[in-house]
């Protein structure tokens, strides 16, 4: 059965739209990446205006990589504000996933015009304005799966590029997870700088 866009833009923009008729300026903040065995956390912020309402525009793991490229592109062209921030993999190592997720996210988030901040999952986070998680916020609101888009797209682009320096991990079609192929690799040749040590030690000796 075909998927019915222009009723799906209306259902996961309700809630936004009703923060805009209370006036309300607000951003969606989301990340991208912390399960990966490799490659940084990105943590997107961004606040979309009300007109116009970008179709297709939903949970960024629901989509096609084509369509989240395309997206990327008009989220970008359209944001009144967009920033991503990454968190590395020494810093995940150092700091833990959930602290250098928060770092990035209120890095990404610190210049945004607005007093309201809705985070999918997270609900403390040290930015200028309050804070709302919003469990599978990436789903439920607009904003937030727009953050979620430009940090998927953003972190994607990296792991291609990871995937060039370091072919024989398979990069380009795993996005540093671990899947089989990645971890039979991560045995064969060991890992290679952009591998969490903190993520890795039940497959290699760290």
């Amino acid at each position: 059965m075909k998927k019915d866009w222009n009723a799906r833009l209306l259902e996961i923009s309700e809630m936004d739209r009703q923060l805009w008729q209370e006036g309300r300026a607000f951003a969606g903040i989301d990340e991208a990446g912390r399960g990966p065995l490799c490659g940084p956390v990105a943590a997107a912020c961004v606040v979309m205006p009300p007109e116009p309402l970008l179709l297709y525009v939903d949970d960024s793991k629901k989509l096609s990589e084509k369509r989240r490229e395309e997206l990327y592109d008009r989220i970008m062209e359209t944001a009144v504000y967009a920033r991503v921030e990454l968190a590395q993999p020494e810093e995940i190592d150092r700091d833990n996933i959930l602290r250098a997720t928060m770092r990035a996210m209120e890095d990404a988030a610190k210049d945004a015009p607005c007093d309201l901040f809705l985070v999918d999952a997270v609900s403390k986070l040290r930015v200028p304005g309050e804070v709302r998680g919003i469990v599978h916020g990436d789903a439920l609101c607009y904003s937030i799966a727009a953050a979620s888009i430009l940090a998927k797209v953003t972190r994607d682009r990296i792991m291609r590029e990871m995937d060039a320096l370091y072919p024989q991990y398979g990069f380009a079609k795993n996005k540093g997870y671990g899947t089989a192929e990645h971890i039979a690799a991560l045995k064969a040749y060991g890992p290679c700088p952009a591998h969490r040590r903190s993520f890795i030690g039940n497959f290699v000796k760290v």
